[in-house]
C-alpha cells in the first residue's frame, strides 16, 4: 500500500499525539509513586485489592518537552447532601479524584500568586504579574495569569464518572437493566432533574449526580462528566482563584484516559462542540471566558492501584477511603473530606483545599495587594455566599448561567455551605 503525503503526515502526527498523552501519563503516575505509603492503599492480600481513582494536571511549556505535574489527586467520595449546611467551609463537598486534582491545582496557583505578591522580585514558572495594558472589562481585571506558552493537560486513571462512562457502566453490569429510577416528578411525571450515575441507562447526555450506587446517601454533587465539561467554558479556576488569576489560559487542553476507558462517542456526545455542549460551542463571554473543548486522548499506561490492575491472586475488589492531595506546595490524606487522623470539627484538621483555607488566602494576596476594587467589594461582607453574589463575579457567573441553561439543563447548586472569611 502506497501511502500520501498527508496520510503519512497525519499518521506521524498521531504518533505524536500518543507519545504525548503516554509522557503526561507518566509524568502523573510517577508523581503518584513517589508519595509515602500513607497517602495510598493498602498493598494487596489473597482476601483483597484496594482500588482508588487517580487524576493530575501537566503543564507544558511550549517547545519543551519536559511536563511538569502541578497537581494530583485521588478518591471517590462525597459529603451527603444533608451534612452541606454542616460543612462551614472547612470539610470538601466532592473528593473525587478529578475534583481534588483540580482543587489542588488553585491551590498551587494561589500559593505562587502569594509568593509574587509577597515579594515584587520573585519569578514563577507557572504564573506571572499581567501588564497595565492587558486589564480591561472584557478581558479581565485580575492582576495574574499563567504564562501564555504554557498548555494544562488532565490524566485520569478512570473515565470520569456520569455521561463519559455510561456505556463502560453498563458493559461492567452483570444484569444490564438499569436500575431503577427512585421517583418520578409528582406533577410532570417526568425524570428528576438529577439522576444517579447508574439510573436510567438509556437516557445519555444529561446531568447526573454522584454517587452512583443507589445504596448511597444522596448528594447533590454533580458527576465529574459534569464538572468536567463546564470547566471548558468557566475554565479550571475556582470562584476564589477567579479573583486573582485571569481565566484566559486557564483551560485544559488535553484529557488523557487509559484506552480502556476512553469511549469515542460517549466523550464527543459528553464534551465535544457537536454533543451536549453544541448550545455554546461558540460562545464567548466578558472577563475572557469562551468555549474552549479538550481533546480526549488515549494512553496505554494503567494506573497500579485502578480496578483493572487486581492481581487474580486477591479475591475481593474493594474501595479505598484515602484521598491523597498532592502539589509542589502540599501533601496530604485525608478521610471524609478532612486531614486523615483529625475529628470532624477540628480546627487543625482543615486540608489545604477546603474552601475556608483558600478563601482565606485569596483574601491575604487581596490584602497584601491592596487591590481597592476588590477590597471595596468584599469589605461589606465577611460571608463568602454575598461575596458570590455581588459584581466581582458577575462574569462567571453569566457564564454558569448560560451553560447550564442551554447545555448542562437540570444542574441544581448544592449551596448551603456558608462561612465567614479571615485573610490567612
Amino acid at each position: 500500500m502506497i501511502l500520501c503525503h498527508s496520510s503519512l503526515q497525519s499518521i506521524k502526527g498521531q504518533h505524536v499525539m500518543e507519545a504525548e498523552a503516554d509522557y503526561i501519563a507518566t509524568t502523573v503516575l510517577d508523581t503518584y509513586n513517589s508519595l509515602p505509603a500513607k497517602y495510598k492503599p493498602v498493598k494487596a492480600t489473597e482476601d483483597f485489592f484496594q482500588w482508588v481513582p487517580l487524576s493530575g494536571i501537566v503543564a507544558v511549556k511550549k517547545n519543551e518537552q519536559k511536563p511538569r505535574c502541578l497537581s494530583l489527586g485521588t478518591g471517590m467520595k462525597c459529603l451527603p447532601m444533608n451534612q452541606v449546611a454542616e460543612a462551614n467551609g472547612s470539610i470538601l463537598h466532592d473528593w473525587h479524584a478529578e475534583i481534588v486534582a483540580i482543587r489542588a491545582f488553585n491551590q498551587f496557583l494561589l500559593q505562587e500568586c502569594l509568593e509574587l505578591a509577597t515579594s515584587p522580585t520573585s519569578i514563577s514558572p507557572i504564573v506571572r504579574r499581567r501588564e497595565v495594558h492587558e486589564l480591561s472589562e472584557s478581558e479581565g481585571l485580575q492582576p495574574f495569569s499563567i504564562h501564555d506558552d504554557l498548555r494544562l493537560h488532565m490524566y485520569s486513571s478512570e473515565a470520569p464518572c456520569g455521561d463519559a462512562s455510561m456505556e463502560l457502566l453498563m458493559e461492567a453490569q452483570v444484569d444490564a437493566t438499569p436500575w431503577p429510577i427512585e421517583q418520578l416528578h409528582p406533577a410532570t411525571k417526568k425524570l428528576p432533574a438529577l439522576l444517579r450515575g447508574r439510573e436510567s441507562f438509556a437516557e445519555l447526555g444529561i446531568v447526573r449526580r454522584k454517587p452512583a450506587r443507589a445504596d448511597s446517601p444522596q448528594t447533590l454533587s454533580k458527576s465529574c462528566s459534569d464538572k468536567l465539561a463546564l470547566k471548558q467554558c468557566t475554565s479550571l479556576l475556582s470562584a476564589c482563584t477567579s479573583l486573582l488569576v485571569n481565566p484566559g489560559n486557564a483551560y485544559l487542553d488535553t484529557l488523557i484516559l487509559p484506552r480502556s476507558q476512553r469511549v469515542e462517542h460517549a466523550c464527543e456526545r459528553c464534551f465535544g462542540p457537536k454533543g451536549r455542549m453544541k448550545p455554546v460551542a461558540t460562545h464567548q463571554w466578558n472577563g475572557g471566558y469562551a468555549f474552549r473543548p479538550f481533546t480526549v486522548r488515549a494512553t496505554e499506561h494503567e494506573f497500579a492501584f485502578s480496578r483493572r490492575s487486581k492481581p487474580e491472586s486477591s479475591r475481593e475488589l474493594r474501595t479505598s477511603n484515602i484521598a491523597a492531595v498532592c502539589n509542589p506546595h502540599v501533601q496530604e490524606a485525608l478521610i471524609l473530606g478532612r486531614l486523615q487522623g483529625r475529628q470532624k470539627f477540628d480546627p487543625k484538621g482543615l486540608s489545604a483545599i477546603c474552601s475556608k483555607r483558600m478563601w482565606g488566602m485569596t483574601l491575604q494576596v487581596l490584602v497584601m495587594l491592596g487591590t481597592p476594587r476588590l477590597l471595596h467589594s468584599i469589605s461589606e461582607s465577611s460571608h463568602v455566599q454575598e461575596w458570590k453574589k455581588s459584581e466581582l463575579f458577575a462574569d462567571r457567573q453569566r457564564v454558569k448561567a448560560d451553560v447550564t441553561a442551554e447545555a448542562l439543563s437540570g444542574w441544581i447548586r448544592n449551596d448551603g455551605d456558608d462561612f465567614e472569611v479571615e485573610p490567612g
